[in-house]
C-alpha cells in the first residue's frame, strides 16, 4: 500500500466507524431509551431488556464490535502522520488502543452477562431472593464494566488520544489547523462529564451533563478527519516525501 492509499484507507475508515458507531446507538436510543436507561432502577432496566429480546441482544454485540473499530483507526492514523515527528504519538496512539478495547468491553456485558441476569430476574418461577441477588450482581456489573472499565477508563484514555492527536494535527501538513482545534475543543466537555460518573458513588458531587455535547462535537471531528484525508491532494503527499527525504 503506498502513502496516498494508506492516507485514503484512513480516511475511509474514520468515516466508517461513524456511521457504524452511530447505527446501533440509534437503534438503542429507540428501542432501549438508551442511555438515560443506565441510571434507572435494576426493576426496569432488566425487565425492559428481556422484553427487547434477541434483537436487542445483537444491536448491543454490533456496537461493542463497532467500538473495536478504533484500534485499526487509531493505528492507521498513526502511520500516516508517524513521519511527522511527533515525539509522542506513540502514547497517545497506544491510549486510543487500549480505549477501544476498554469500551468493547464495557459494551459486551450487555451481550454476555445482562441476558443472563435479565432472563432470571424476569422468570416467574424465580425467588424473591433470587431476584435481590440478581439485583446485586447486575448492580456491580453495571458499576464496573459499564463506569469504571467502560465509560471511566474507556472514555478518560479516549480523552488522552484525542488531545495528543489534536496537538500534532496542528503541525501537520495533511489538515487544516482548526481540525486540531476542533478536536481540543471537546477535550474539557468530555472531562468535566466525568462528574457524571463520580455522581453515581457520591450523590452530592455537582453533574455537569455535558458528555453527550461533547461526543456529537467529538464524532463531527472524526468525519472532519475522515473527510480530509480523503480530500488530501497527491501533490501534497509527493512534496511531504521529498521534503523528508533531503532532510
Amino acid at each position: 500500500m503506498n502513502r496516498l492509499q494508506l492516507v485514503r484507507t484512513t480516511g475511509i475508515l474514520f468515516i466508517l466507524l461513524v456511521v457504524l458507531l452511530n447505527i446501533p446507538y440509534t437503534l438503542l436510543m429507540q428501542n432501549f431509551e438508551y442511555d438515560a436507561i443506565l441510571r434507572q432502577p435494576v426493576d426496569y432496566v432488566l425487565t425492559k431488556f428481556q422484553a427487547g429480546g434477541t434483537s436487542l441482544i445483537l444491536t448491543w454485540f454490533v456496537f461493542g464490535l463497532a467500538a473495536l473499530l478504533f484500534i485499526p483507526a487509531s493505528t492507521l492514523l498513526h502511520k500516516v502522520m508517524a513521519s511527522e515527528d511527533h515525539p509522542y504519538l506513540t502514547t497517545a496512539t497506544f491510549m486510543g488502543v487500549l480505549s477501544g478495547i476498554l469500551q468493547s468491553v464495557g459494551l459486551m456485558r450487555w451481550v454476555f452477562v445482562i441476558p443472563v441476569l435479565a432472563n432470571l430476574y424476569t422468570n416467574s418461577t424465580t425467588s424473591t431472593a433470587t431476584r435481590e441477588a440478581v439485583s446485586v450482581v447486575y448492580q456491580a456489573v453495571h458499576q464496573y464494566g459499564g463506569v469504571v472499565i467502560g465509560e471511566h477508563l474507556g472514555q478518560s484514555l479516549l480523552v488522552f488520544w484525542t488531545l495528543g492527536i489534536g496537538i500534532a494535527m496542528k503541525r501537520s501538513p495533511l489538515f487544516k489547523s482548526w481540525v486540531g482545534w476542533w478536536g481540543l475543543m471537546t477535550v474539557p466537555l468530555l472531562l468535566l462529564g466525568q462528574s457524571e460518573l463520580l455522581a453515581t458513588v457520591i450523590p452530592n458531587i455537582p453533574v455537569l451533563a455535558i458528555t453527550p455535547v461533547g461526543f456529537i462535537l467529538w464524532e463531527i471531528w472524526l468525519l472532519i478527519i475522515g473527510i480530509s484525508l480523503l480530500r488530501v491532494p497527491q501533490r501534497r503527499l509527493i512534496a511531504k516525501r521529498e521534503t523528508a527525504q533531503e532532510k
